[in-house]
């Protein structure tokens, strides 16, 4: 799930005590940072930029913990997930894979999130590359904001590799399929601007300022209220299982209990009475 070349150990190394992986992040070293942005967004930024932000497992357990503490976090009402200005990642670290440390965390899976993507918004903010894993970290949150030059694609196959982080299967739901397929046999890369007349992409910015995009995003979700965004987001996600006598039957078991919140009665007396809704989240 990478763009990046392994070195292979000896034999005789790989069988004695694990060797230290070449590149690895010191101890003490923060790989994944995250930052509060107002009362409600949370920045969650890959910091790996010697491997273009390319995942060994000690970053998938890290990203598992920042999405654990968003999830826990009940101010938090939507986050946004992003690299730096020349990768927003490059998926697995094939040098760490090379010495069996993989990019995965023991709960949320490949990347810390993408078996188990947190219940809340979250928006890929995509500057430089999103390739192989990039992309399928992309695929795991609900909305991308990209660079226009940026480029993506899942290249596993080009490399004797299959892709499954979720990619496979998550993006013949995104764009149409024979695309889709086209990418996933070809293994080619296709710009940030082609994506999104496929629909992949949320919103185009200039080179620079996809965070800056996201986060304009985010706060048109912000102003919505938390109960029915977590709610709506998970029928929508449903939707692939569900046809249309399964919609009806079972949408309610998630809009229930929106129904009978504090949140309802307000937003239908805000506007009655023509001002901002203040959220309470329950």
């Amino acid at each position: 799930m990478s763009t990046n070349e392994p070195s292979v150990p000896a034999s005789d190394s790989a069988a004695a005590s694990p060797p230290e992986v070449p590149n690895a992040a010191p101890n003490g070293v923060d790989v994944i940072r995250s930052e509060r942005i107002g009362d409600h967004l949370l920045l969650i930024r890959i910091d790996r930029p010697h491997r273009r932000n390319a995942f060994d497992g000690a970053t998938a357990r890290a990203m598992e913990a920042a999405i654990d503490a968003y999830e826990a976090d009940d101010t938090l009402r939507c986050a946004i997930l992003a690299g730096s200005p020349e990768a927003f990642s490059s998926g697995q670290d094939l040098i760490a894979a090379a010495y069996g440390d993989m990019g995965v965390a023991p709960n949320r899976g490949g990347f810390g999130i993408m078996a188990k993507p947190p219940t809340k918004p979250i928006i890929a903010a995509v500057e430089g590359h999103a390739l192989a894993g990039g992309l399928e970290l992309c695929l795991s949150c609900d909305l991308i904001v990209s660079s226009r030059t940026a480029t993506m694609g899942i290249p596993e196959a080009a490399r004797s590799l299959v892709a499954v982080g979720g990619g496979l299967f998550r993006l013949p739901k995104r764009i149409p399929y024979h695309l889709a397929m086209e990418l996933a046999l070809t293994g080619k890369a296709w710009s940030a601007e082609r994506m999104a007349e496929l629909g992949l992409v949320n919103k185009l910015t200039e080179p620079g300022e996809a965070l800056d995009g996201a986060i304009e995003l985010a706060n048109e979700i912000l102003l919505a209220g938390p109960l029915a965004v977590k709610a709506s987001k998970q029928i929508v996600q449903k939707a692939y299982e569900w046809d249309d006598a399964d919609g009806w039957k079972n949408q309610m078991e998630f809009a229930a209990p929106v129904m009978k919140s504090d949140d309802l009665k307000e937003g239908l007396a805000a506007f009655a009475e023509k001002r901002p809704p203040v959220w309470k989240g329950h």
